[in-house]
């Protein structure tokens, strides 16, 4: 058990410090990245392909590079917004980590790039626990992946700067109550706001973006309160969070690093293709 734990705090320490640097050399540059996480079937492509729109319309300069363990379809969705962009193939691997990031950024990214949005792999475990450099993270859910998505991954939800609900115009249908889902996000992480979308109605389109934009010129992020029971070694292991102040026991202990552990062992991933505008 012992040598479990060291090698997932040696496997995050390497992310964490690669990281910081990437963060460093982005903001030095004025580019800042928002890292997109949620389950397959968000709705997380379609939104941000209306971001991306939105962003070369005002005459911003944005980039997306997105995740995938196959295929190019998402690359080719979002190239058609006209903004330059970037298909990652992981070949098995289930997240981003922060030195394969930098690696497809060189000689890439456009120097002028103000956002960098990163569509990360669609899983709301692996990629929970590995800082990208971002300047944003975002945790997305649709109304028809039930209220109770924030308990059942709350290290994704619990370390989110911003959440996002989409799929808006089927909440009826579905009969998601919206009331539940915001209070159990706020369980698991206090103060955090929750943005309303859907891309087929167009509700809330530009908020993300907006959000983005502030973040970016300087406005802080909201900041997560957690603190976490210690935890067995486990490949999969996504052990209930709790929020600062909540009946539990750990709940004074030291707020959480906003990349817990969770290495994994993976082939390298295949490599990047680049999908211009259409």
């Amino acid at each position: 058990m012992c040598r479990e734990v060291e090698l997932r705090q040696a496997v995050l320490a390497k992310n964490d410090g690669a990281a910081e640097a990437l963060r460093a050399g982005l903001t030095a540059r004025g580019t800042a990245v928002v890292n997109l996480l949620s389950s397959p079937g968000s709705g997380k492509t379609a939104l941000l392909e209306q971001e991306l729109t939105l962003a070369r319309k005002r005459g911003v300069p944005v980039a997306a590079l997105t995740a995938d363990l196959a295929t190019e379809n998402d690359a080719t969705r979002l190239a058609r917004s006209g903004v330059p962009v970037k298909q990652i193939l992981t070949d098995g691997l289930c997240h981003l980590e922060a030195h394969m990031l930098g690696r497809h950024l060189d000689d890439w990214l456009p120097p002028d790039t103000r956002l960098l949005f990163v569509e990360n792999v669609g899983n709301l475990v692996c990629p929970a626990s590995y800082d990208l450099g971002e300047s944003l993270r975002v945790v997305l859910a649709s109304v028809t992946e039930g209220e109770d998505k924030p308990l059942k991954y709350p290290t994704a939800f619990g370390l989110a700067q911003l959440v996002v609900i989409t799929k808006t115009d089927l909440a009826k249908a579905v009969e998601f109550d919206e009331a539940a889902f915001r209070a159990n996000v706020l369980r698991v992480n206090p103060g955090v706001r929750i943005l309303r979308t859907s891309s087929r109605s167009a509700e809330g389109t530009g908020l993300l973006l907006d959000h983005a934009l502030a973040i970016a010129g300087g406005t802080r992020p909201h900041t997560p309160v957690m603190s976490r029971q210690p935890r067995a070694a486990h490949v999969h292991d996504d052990a209930p969070l709790q929020a600062e102040g909540a009946q539990d026991p750990a709940a004074d202990a030291p707020a959480a690093s906003p990349s817990p552990p969770h290495p994994h062992s993976h082939p390298h991933p295949a490599p990047a293709t680049t999908a211009g505008p259409r």
